[in-house]
C-alpha cells in the first residue's frame, strides 16, 4: 500500500470518494462487495497496462478525453456502481500515473470498509486487521512468502482462505486477500496496519500505537483512550502492543508525536542528561 502525499492526488481521492459514497448508497453487501472487487480490477489491469495507465492519468489532457477513453474501454465491463467511480478518477487530476492505481486501491478499501461500517463490524474489522498485523510481523516466513511479488498469487491467497476462513469478518479477510494479491511493494504487517488506520479513519479517529511491558485490561485501554482523546481533541483508537522490552511504563506514539513514559525510555533520557 502507499499513501497519497502530493496534494493534487490528495484532491483526486476526495473528489472520487464521494462519487464512491454515490455509489454505495442503497447497496447491499453483495453490490458492495462487487463494486469493490471492479475497483480493484480496474487497478490491476492499468498496474499491468503502463501505456493505459499514462493515458488515463495524463493531466496535460482535457479531462473529457480521458473520460472517454475510459468509457471506451470499460463500458459493459463494469457494473452500474463501478463505472463512474473509476470515470471520477480518471476524470480527476493526480500527481502520477501510480498515485491513480493506487487511488483506485484505496478506494476499493473504503468501499469493503464502508460494508463493515453499515453492518456495525467495523470495530471488529479494525481489531483484527491491527493483531493480523503483529502476527504476521512476527512470522517472518510467513511475511515474506506473502509478500514475494514472485509467488503465484493463487497460492497466496488461497493460503489467506486456509488461514483466515471462518476465523475473521468477510470484510478483513477480503482486504487481507487483495493486500497480498496486490503488494506493491513493502511489507504485509505495514500494509495492514495501513488498513487498520484506513478503518479507524472512517470513524474520523486517530490511532495511537501503545508498546506495554504487559497487557492491559480492557478498562485500562479505555481509560488510556479517554486520556488521549482529552489530551488531542479527537477520538484515539489505542493500538495495543506487549512488549516486555520496554521494562515498565507505556510508549505511546500518535502521528509523528511520541509520548515516551517507558523505564527504558527515562533511563536513555537520563543517559543523555549525565553526558551533557
Amino acid at each position: 500500500m502507499s499513501t497519497l502525499v502530493n496534494a493534487a492526488s490528495r484532491d483526486a481521492l476526495a473528489a472520487t470518494e464521494l462519487q464512491l459514497l454515490q455509489a454505495t448508497d442503497g447497496a447491499g453487501a453483495a453490490e458492495i462487495t462487487g463494486l469493490a472487487d471492479e475497483l480493484f480490477g480496474v487497478a490491476a489491469l492499468l498496474g499491468r497496462e503502463s501505456t493505459l495507465r499514462r493515458a488515463l492519468a495524463d493531466a496535460s489532457t482535457e479531462p473529457r478525453s480521458r473520460e472517454e477513453l475510459a468509457k471506451q474501454l470499460l463500458a459493459g465491463k463494469l457494473g452500474a456502481r463501478a463505472l463512474p467511480v473509476v470515470v471520477e478518477a480518471v476524470r480527476s487530476r493526480w500527481s502520477s500515473a501510480k498515485d491513480l492505481v493506487g487511488g483506485l486501491e484505496r478506494l476499493a478499501r473504503i468501499a469493503l470498509l464502508v460494508q463493515a461500517e453499515r453492518a456495525g463490524r467495523l470495530d471488529a474489522v479494525e481489531d483484527e486487521l491491527f493483531r493480523l498485523g503483529r502476527i504476521i510481523g512476527a512470522e517472518l516466513e510467513l511475511e515474506r512468502l506473502l509478500a514475494d511479488p514472485a509467488a503465484a498469487t493463487d497460492g497466496k491467497t488461497a493460503l489467506v482462505d486456509e488461514l483466515l476462513g471462518g476465523k475473521v469478518e468477510p470484510v478483513t479477510q477480503a482486504l487481507v486477500r487483495q493486500l497480498v494479491a496486490h503488494p506493491r511493494g513493502g511489507h504485509v504487517s505495514e500494509g495492514l496496519e495501513e488498513l487498520a488506520e484506513l478503518s479507524a479513519k472512517r470513524r474520523e479517529r486517530s490511532v495511537a500505537h501503545v508498546r506495554s511491558a504487559i497487557e492491559l485490561s480492557e478498562q485500562q485501554q479505555q481509560r488510556l483512550a479517554a486520556t488521549l482523546q482529552r489530551i488531542y481533541s479527537r477520538p484515539i483508537a489505542v493500538h495495543l502492543e506487549v512488549d516486555p522490552a520496554v521494562g515498565g511504563g507505556l510508549l505511546i506514539k500518535v502521528g509523528d508525536e511520541i509520548i515516551d513514559g517507558t523505564t527504558t525510555g527515562r533511563l536513555q533520557s537520563l543517559r543523555r542528561d549525565l553526558a551533557d
